[in-house]
């Protein structure tokens, strides 16, 4: 039987064990440097808001996967997805949904609906995942949700 994967929210401390995490698929290169800036509110992507959230899948107290957000004005959205990985051995189980529901349910609280994610146009996978959850392609590389709450309602 497999280890339970845990879920709870990040901090910009868990920005290293993250990193970590992302060095498990070499394809994919190193995190984001910025990512402790970004979760310590000192790093602003283009017309993001302040309010963000980020959270950790994790396994035997290891990082397997990682999700973060934040609200903003671009494309006339609420908010935007800004980092989603999971380890490769951990891909096509729940932990991408699950990650993503949560920050759904982020976005809900914080009265944003409309959600876009920057989405590599070669990562067909991943473009396959956020169609599966209800996104659809708003311009070349983005994907939107007119309404986010699809993800963690049951409807996708």
């Amino acid at each position: 039987m497999s280890s339970p994967i845990h879920y709870r929210e990040a901090t910009s401390g868990d920005v290293p064990e993250m990193a970590r995490c992302r060095l498990s698929d070499p394809a994919a290169g190193p995190a984001d440097q910025r990512m402790a800036a970004y979760l310590g509110g000192r790093h602003h992507p283009q017309q993001a808001l302040a309010p963000r959230v980020a959270c950790l899948a994790r396994v035997d107290g290891a990082v397997v996967g990682y999700i973060a957000g934040h609200l903003t004005r671009r494309f006339g959205c609420d908010g935007e997805l800004q980092y989603l990985f999971v380890a490769p051995s951990y891909r096509g189980t729940e932990v991408a949904g699950e990650l993503l529901r949560f920050l759904a349910r982020w976005f809900t609280r914080q009265g944003a609906v409309r959600i876009c994610v920057n989405v590599e146009p070669s990562n067909a996978a991943a473009r396959a995942f956020y169609a599966r959850h209800g996104a659809t392609q708003l311009s070349a590389p983005w994907f939107v949700w007119s309404d986010i709450a699809v993800v963690h309602d049951g409807s996708t």
